[in-house]
């Protein structure tokens, strides 16, 4: 079987279990795991085999229940749970926790990385560690690796996006973190906030023209049923950070979170690779199954966002230093 075949097949395996599998005896913890990706995305497939090793290597002590694909809510409501401690590990993107911890946003810098492993080289380093460090100030825990949902890219109904003139007015669906509006009003186009799990009508019915994703969620979400045109922009990098309710990370003991660190880790550069394995062939996937793909110009898309980087370097302080740090001069 081909390795996107195993990894797919995997996840339809593991979406049948409720609960990951472990000895029989009751678990001392017993954690909810929330995730906004289908059963067949890397995320899900490792996310699971690390909860398994997690299980096996405590003993059976802390047991994770993960659900995939929003089953707990859009993100911001299952954030609002994991403060609440009703979730006790939420999985997903710096600038959907950066309501919080607001340098968290930071990951998405318009433009600021070029492919998801100049990301990685970031937050591995020191802009990673100030991260998680002005998240354990603000009563977050935030675990070391980065996992990845590649690089995201503009799709259309209406028309290709190959300049910046091309995004003048154009509705746009895009999360509810501030830096995807930001990056976009910036970049002339008209945003609109809608959860994932109202893209697709929301396309179907024209509420919006075009969204951005990750070449894989185009995918999942079935998007080239309903847009036409794949511009490749590479406009923003969005991780997926494990984010831990902190009494729930506390009353585990060094003990156990040195083991859920270890495999977080461990899984987490697995993650890192089967992404980018499955990405490489994504384009021509969606090409076959009818959109219309184009690289973008994004010198004209990054020409108009001076003002937004001289904003952006005022908000994020040091943070922003230590990004510049790592890729180069933004501003």
């Amino acid at each position: 079987m081909r390795r996107r075949g195993f990894l797919f097949g995997s996840g339809a395996a593991f979406a049948s279990i409720g609960v990951v599998r472990g000895p029989a005896r009751a678990a001392e913890f017993s954690w909810k795991l929330s995730h906004n990706l289908p059963v067949g995305s890397p995320l899900h497939v490792r996310a699971v085999q690390c909860c398994n090793a997690i299980k096996r290597e405590s003993g059976g002590r802390l047991e994770i229940a993960i659900f995939p694909f929003n089953t707990l809510g859009s993100d911001p409501a299952v954030f609002t749970q994991l403060r609440s401690g009703a979730v006790q590990v939420y999985v997903g993107s710096g600038g959907l926790w950066g309501t919080v911890v607001p340098v968290a946003n930071i990951e998405n810098v318009g433009f600021a990385f070029k492919t998801a492993a100049d990301a990685f080289r970031t937050f591995d380093g020191p802009l990673g560690a100030y991260v998680r460090k002005d998240a354990e100030s603000k009563g977050i825990v935030v675990l070391d690796r980065v996992w990845d949902n590649g690089m995201r890219n503009v799709t259309s109904s209406s028309k290709p996006v190959r300049t910046a003139a091309d995004l003048d007015g154009f509705r746009i669906r895009t999360p509810a973190g501030r830096m995807w509006i930001d990056l976009f009003k910036g970049l002339g186009a008209s945003p609109t906030p809608i959860n994932a799990n109202e893209l697709y009508t929301a396309l179907q019915t024209h509420v919006v023209d075009g969204q951005e994703n990750a070449l894989f969620g185009i995918d999942a979400y079935r998007l080239y049923e309903v847009q036409k045109y794949l511009s490749i922009t590479n406009h923003m990098f969005a991780g997926y950070w494990w984010v831990v309710n902190p009494d729930a990370w506390k009353a585990l003991g060094p003990d156990l979170q040195t083991v859920v660190q270890r495999n977080v880790s461990k899984y987490g550069l697995l993650q890192r690779r089967d992404t980018e394995l499955q990405n490489e062939s994504y384009a021509d996937k969606l090409h076959r199954e009818g959109m219309t793909v184009n690289a973008a110009d994004v010198a004209t898309m990054r020409s108009r966002l001076a003002p937004l980087y001289a904003k952006w370097k005022a908000d994020f302080g040091p943070a922003w230093t230590l990004l510049e740090d790592s890729v180069g001069k933004l501003t």
